[in-house]
């Protein structure tokens, strides 16, 4: 109690990248063009699944919400971004800097899960093929979803508390360009130690079982594809995982680097350039990876081209 005394903070200021004009004004193009490439290829990809009944299967409607879940963060990113370029001050309340965490901490922890939900949903449909439709109901499907929210939002509240009723009283300036978990504990005057057990263990929680969930879902689905007599067939049942499959190896090797680790192991200048990667970099590449290798997708995007051409 009494350590919880000394807490003065009630606003941070967020470093973020470069103090040169010059370099700030490139920076803040580079980023809102980013950010609109986000905007238009996850939008475009809920779209066409919303409006095309040939995509109204489960793997679509788990890939519709993490398409929202991409526009979601990246939106709360880009704007904490656009704080340290513009704004003289860059400052953050503290009570928003709370919010910031936790929507985000709430987003991501439900898009781990989303993707595991998606690693089964594949393994599903290629190891139990007969019975896809009545294992894969819309009502569990939508279990499944808000399922992952709702571990998601825990997750948040969890770690947002322990993190926020540490004192912050030697300083506010937070080396990031919005607020992490690793330089929030390097800025605290308390004693981070539970903080940071807790911090690990609930990134463990929802990292840990997603990843065995993925892992024993594709080895189930590569023993299945062997199992296949045509070469084409093989092709086929593989094409079906490699867009999922390359989405998970890209967030879940940047996550784990950058959560899965002791604090005394953060370096913020290399964690700023990872944290860019997995909030913006990912949710721009996501569209282009659910619709490039989905002929699917490419043919209902074909489709709707063809309607509009048509109404004019």
């Amino acid at each position: 109690m009494a350590e919880r005394n000394y807490t003065a903070v009630t606003a941070f200021i967020l470093v973020g990248f470069t103090e040169d004009p010059k370099l700030q004004v490139i920076l803040l193009v580079l980023f809102l063009l980013i950010y609109l490439l986000i905007l238009v290829g996850n939008l475009t990809l809920v779209t066409l699944i919303r409006t095309d009944s040939r995509l109204h299967t489960p793997m679509y409607f788990f890939i519709s919400n993490l398409a929202f879940l991409n526009v979601s963060y990246a939106t709360i990113i880009t704007s904490s971004i656009l704080i340290t370029l513009v704004s003289a001050r860059k400052v953050i309340l503290f009570s928003g800097c709370a919010l910031q965490f936790f929507f985000l901490c709430m987003a991501l922890s439900c898009e781990c899960y989303l993707l595991g939900v998606m690693a089964y949903d594949r393994f599903t449909a290629i190891c139990n093929p007969l019975l896809y439709t009545v294992i894969m109901s819309k009502r569990f499907c939508v279990l499944l979803v808000l399922g992952s929210y709702l571990v998601g939002c825990v997750n948040a509240i969890v770690q947002a508390v322990f993190i926020f009723r540490l004192s912050f009283c030697n300083s506010n300036i937070i080396n990031h360009f919005f607020c992490d978990v690793p330089p929030l504990l390097k800025l605290s005057c308390s004693d981070t130690h539970i903080a940071d057990i807790v911090h690990f263990t609930c990134s463990a929680v929802v990292l840990t079982p997603t990843i065995l969930i993925i892992l024993i879902s594709y080895i189930y689905i590569a023993i299945a594809i062997l199992r296949i007599n045509s070469a084409m067939g093989q092709r086929k049942a593989f094409s079906t995982c490699a867009s999922h499959l390359t989405a998970v190896t890209i967030f879940y090797g940047t996550g784990s680097f950058m959560y899965l680790r002791p604090s005394s192991k953060y370096l913020m200048d290399q964690d700023k350039i990872i944290s860019l990667f997995y909030t913006l970099v990912i949710p721009m590449l996501n569209p282009l990876i659910y619709s490039l290798r989905n002929t699917e997708v490419k043919k209902a995007f074909m489709r709707m081209l063809h309607r509009k051409i048509d109404s004019h």
